[in-house]
């Protein structure tokens, strides 16, 4: 077997790593157990705090991409790309039927005899066999599928839970501890790529109108520009991104996302471990980083990667360069650190904590949290790879666990290396 990207696992091989991962990270005393925040015991709030609140609730009702959770984000994504489909399929049905009409009476026309009755061009039109645009869409929509509905009843009990497993994975959350009420038969395909649309957007101008821009992340911007944009993205609205857009308008608005996530992109709950491997050098600290990298949540995980990726792009073009005519090209002065100075405090956050604790840890936290950032952005890619020992226990995993589908894994691993 040869390294592949951990986007390429299938939903269940993924599930199966996550436990490897976690086990790992326990031998080594990385990670003690993954406690999930709990909502703490409500405050009570002053009547000007309520009014403010309330005020704001009307103001941002619904928002679709700031200030909530990541994965109800690539549900509203999902929904929006239904819907632009949907109404481009009718749009096209109706064009198909605009040219069927036209057809129909240019037909009338060359068949009608000059003068004739209108009785007369419909007997003629009743010999012609109806347009195909015309016939019963339903048995098109029918076929769709490999196997009818009717014969997956007729399959063994196996074969029909792997007609299941191969359909596509939903943008489910791949919990560590599945409670038998959610237990369902995890996919053999890999699942779609997760990445907010809005994210996408940024990282693409940005790569194609901002690379060479000094001080992007940093130079200022206009809060009117970004605060339209955000709105347009928050109610749902197709936004393009293009020239006429400022670089560092779509920089801070790209800030603002992470900012104002409701958990940070790397969970909260794994704030104490990534931190904790600022301390452990070279190689170790790049290996216990894959392992936490493996814990995240499908969405959380494509959506780092994508900003990852970006972040090296834009370090690449921090420095001078001479160009083909020997002119000199500035960078962006914008290296690794300082990328990670700006977004780490955004994707590392710990749960809040007391007031007397806080002004203590924060200064020692910052500068971890840069280094590990830091480290993320350098070696993002080998990060997210998964070697070939580590395939060959999740194949091992699986065959105590899911026997019956490592064949077909194996099968499909083996014609990638082809």
């Amino acid at each position: 077997m040869q390294p592949v990207h951990l986007h390429s696992l299938s939903e269940l091989e993924r599930a199966s790593l996550q436990r490897i991962a976690f086990y790992r990270l326990q031998e080594n005393h990385i990670i003690s157990a993954i406690n999930f925040p709990k909502a703490g015991p409500k405050q009570n709030k002053s009547i000007r705090s309520k009014l403010e609140s309330f005020s704001k609730e009307k103001k941002d009702c619904c928002p679709l991409a700031f200030g909530i959770p990541l994965s109800q984000v690539i549900a509203n994504d999902r929904a929006h790309k239904q819907m632009q489909e949907a109404v481009k399929g009718n749009r096209r049905v109706w064009l198909e039927v605009e040219a069927s009409v036209t057809e129909f009476r240019t037909q009338i026309q060359k068949k009608s005899p000059l003068g004739g009755s209108c009785v007369r061009s419909y007997e003629v039109l009743t010999d012609e066999p109806l347009s195909p645009i015309f016939l019963d869409r339903r048995s098109q929509s029918q076929r769709r599928g490999a196997v009818s509905v009717d014969s997956i009843t007729d399959l063994g009990d196996n074969t029909s839970r792997l007609l299941e497993a191969l359909q596509l994975s939903h943008p489910d959350e791949l919990d560590l501890k599945r409670t038998l009420e959610r237990k369902r038969l995890l996919s053999l395909n890999p699942i779609y790529r997760q990445v907010p649309r809005i994210v996408d957007r940024c990282c693409q101008h940005i790569e194609a109108y901002g690379l060479q821009t000094v001080g992007i992340f940093r130079v200022g911007s206009s809060k009117k520009r970004v605060q339209q944009l955000r709105e347009e993205f928050d109610q749902g609205l197709d936004v393009f991104l293009d020239e006429h857009q400022s670089v560092h308008d779509v920089a801070a608005l790209l800030k603002e996302f992470f900012r104002d996530m409701l958990d940070s992109l790397i969970p909260r709950k794994l704030y104490t471990a990534f931190v904790s491997t600022a301390s452990v050098k070279d190689m170790a600290q790049l290996l216990t980083l894959q392992l936490l990298v493996y814990l995240l949540p499908p969405c959380n995980s494509d959506t780092l990667y994508r900003l990852l990726q970006f972040l090296n792009k834009v370090a690449q073009h921090a420095e001078n360069v001479t160009g083909p005519d020997g002119q000199e090209i500035l960078g962006n002065k914008m290296t690794a650190s300082n990328l990670a100075t700006i977004f780490g405090p955004n994707l590392l956050q710990r749960e809040k904590l007391l007031e007397r604790e806080s002004s203590v840890m924060e200064i020692e936290d910052t500068t971890m949290v840069i280094l590990v950032v830091q480290r993320l952005i350098e070696n993002y890619e080998a990060l997210f790879t998964v070697s070939p020992e580590v395939q060959q226990d999740i194949l091992r995993n699986l065959f105590q666990t899911d026997p019956d589908v490592i064949d077909y894994l194996l099968r499909r691993k083996f014609k990638t290396t082809l």
